[in-house]
């Protein structure tokens, strides 16, 4: 006969409910309650502990298999992306915008780093709106600064989903419409730029000078 510990491996979450009831009512052991609640099923109670066994040892193969594969991925991911980041020719920016509150004063900040390790800053004050419109306008602003510089080829990191996702799309109506057009406009003047979301804590420098900028009051800064 099965063990305690065996039949409430087996048990699922409704088993073990109703067999705790099971013991209130009738004052079973808890042995005894969870072999009745079993066996309700209507399946040989040896057979059922069987597949429920395989059934928690298949869940368990395809959760490690997934883990294996999200591994992968990200491995390859985190290689390609230091790959980038040591590539010799490469242009690399970061960019962020604040509002504060949301929607309140814009804050819009930026970093470009060229080949050879310069970087040229961004942080100012932009007027007034929503963290959306103060993302877009840091992405403006800092393709202004690429354009100018000819930054080519380019890796642009941003860790919001809206407009990262809308431009790789071509995408975007409403209230932000005109800045998509204008991102465009920028992006179209540059031979070689690709855009990438990268996660809040990994765009820590440009999130900061975004926070800065909010507190400033000045048009504009660019400082090497």
């Amino acid at each position: 006969m099965p063990t305690l510990d065996e039949l409430r491996r087996a048990a699922y979450k409704t088993d073990l409910v109703l067999s705790r009831r099971l013991m209130r009512n009738t004052g079973l052991p808890e042995r005894d309650a969870l072999i009745q609640t079993l066996e309700r099923h209507g399946i040989p109670l040896m057979e059922l502990l069987a597949q429920r066994a395989q059934a928690r040892a298949d869940e368990a193969s395809r959760k490690a298999a997934r883990k294996q594969q999200k591994d992968a991925v990200l491995a390859q991911k985190q290689a390609r992306e230091q790959a980038e980041k040591t590539d010799a020719s490469i242009w690399l920016a970061w960019f962020d915008g604040s509002a504060r509150p949301n929607p309140g004063k814009i804050g819009i900040g930026g970093v470009l780093r060229n080949p050879n390790g310069t970087l040229f800053e961004l942080c100012t004050a932009a007027g007034q709106g929503d963290s959306n419109q103060a993302e877009y306008l840091a992405l403006i602003a800092i393709l202004e600064m690429a354009v100018q510089l000819q930054a080519a080829p380019l890796l642009v990191y941003g860790d919001s989903r809206v407009v990262i996702d809308s431009l790789r799309s071509d995408s975007h109506a409403g209230r932000l419409s005109d800045y998509h057009a204008q991102a465009q406009t920028l992006l179209a003047r540059l031979p070689d730029v690709t855009l990438r979301w990268i996660p809040r804590r990994r765009n820590s420098v440009a999130d900061a000078l975004s926070q800065r900028a909010c507190a400033i009051s000045e048009n504009q800064r660019f400082s090497l």
